[in-house]
């Protein structure tokens, strides 16, 4: 849904740059990013609930793609789209792990949910490499995307926009480790169902595979590359 509203933004930002001139546009998705990132950091900072969490990440992600269309460049729109695509699958794994955790331990609360990755190996790394991924850290495609997001940016003034965003990251960041640390590496006193069955390797195999094709969209030097310029062009034009 999020990936279908953020369509429709870049295709009222195509009609309103000519209506209106790229100025007003820009002015209002550079307000409408750095206050999505504002928000999300300041929820993201207390927030003790696996799938709440998840979804507030979404908010950030929401105000780097605001951002990036801002920028308006080729290269902008290009990594907004591989970024809308990495976010989606990187999301999509993360959400259905998380069900997994909610079936296996019978709750969300990441208090509760302690040393995951010792006592569920496979569910626990999954959710490790996810979190990583949605981090933005190589080798994901994620990083690739926000690499590129900021150097249009940069390209075109909106510097100390990107700044901003990196500051409100750096927050992002602190708070997505702190709640993973407490969720993989150790806690309070677990006290979900222990008698839960461990998580089956079948259930393992899409969400590896959605993980494989985060990092291989970030290692392979944009193998979608010339769709995706190619699609940026219609709203750069």
């Amino acid at each position: 849904l999020l990936s279908v509203a953020f369509y429709a933004l870049l295709r009222f930002k195509a009609i309103a740059d000519v209506a209106l001139g790229p100025q007003f546009t820009r002015t209002l998705l550079v307000i409408a990013g750095l206050s999505s990132l504002l928000v999300a950091a300041s929820l993201l900072l207390t927030q003790r609930d696996l799938k709440r969490m998840l979804g507030y990440s979404s908010l950030e992600h929401m105000g780097l793609l605001a951002l990036g269309a801002a920028a308006g460049t080729t290269l902008a729109i290009a990594a907004v789209l591989l970024h809308i695509l990495g976010h989606g699958i990187a999301k999509a794994v993360l959400f259905l792990a998380s069900g997994e955790v909610l079936i296996v331990e019978g709750t969300t609360e990441i208090d509760k949910v302690p040393a995951l990755l010792a006592r569920r190996p496979l569910l626990g790394g999954i959710f490790g490499f996810g979190l990583v991924a949605l981090l933005g850290l190589p080798p994901f495609s994620l990083f690739v995307s926000e690499l590129n997001m900021i150097r249009g940016e940069v390209a075109v003034g909106l510097g100390w926009a990107a700044g901003l965003s990196l500051l409100a990251m750096a927050v992002i960041f602190a708070a997505l480790m702190t709640h993973s640390r407490n969720l993989l590496l150790g806690g309070p006193t677990a006290t979900g169902n222990a008698t839960a069955q461990a998580t089956p390797r079948l259930v393992g195999i899409p969400l590896v595979s959605g993980l494989v094709a985060c990092a291989f969209l970030g290692l392979s030097a944009w193998p979608l590359q010339s769709l995706l310029y190619a699609a940026a062009r219609v709203v750069v034009r």
